[in-house]
């Protein structure tokens, strides 16, 4: 079993800044992606970022420049430290991992349950 617990959501004002941690536990072999998603009232799930085992980063080109993604092997923690918060970042976040465990399952997605960010005056 796997389990990926986010935290970190609230509400921030327009311009303001939120850091989200996603935790991984369980039966964990090796991770290999690591990714952010959200989704908005109404809208469909998007990628927000994604960092590889080795540090490489991808990010939708809404959050460039604002928002940025790392990742702690050793805890199997992932981050998004969000900066220049605006409304339309409004959205449930949910953290995503391709894991291999060591029950022998290999690149398998598990998700966390979401972590709810609201950016309102």
């Amino acid at each position: 079993q796997v389990q990926l617990v986010e935290s970190g959501g609230g509400l921030v004002q327009p311009g303001g800044s939120l850091r989200l941690s996603c935790a991984a536990s369980g039966s964990i072999f090796n991770i290999n992606v690591m990714a952010w998603y959200r989704q908005a009232p109404g809208r469909q799930r998007e990628l927000v970022a994604a960092i590889g085992s080795g540090g490489s980063t991808n990010y939708a080109d809404s959050v460039k420049g604002r928002f940025t993604i790392s990742r702690d092997n050793a805890k199997n923690t992932v981050y998004l430290q969000m900066n220049s918060l605006k409304p339309e970042d409004t959205a449930v976040y949910y953290c995503n991992a391709d894991i291999d465990t060591i029950t022998g399952t290999w690149a398998t997605d598990y998700w966390g349950k979401g972590t709810l960010v609201t950016v309102s005056s």
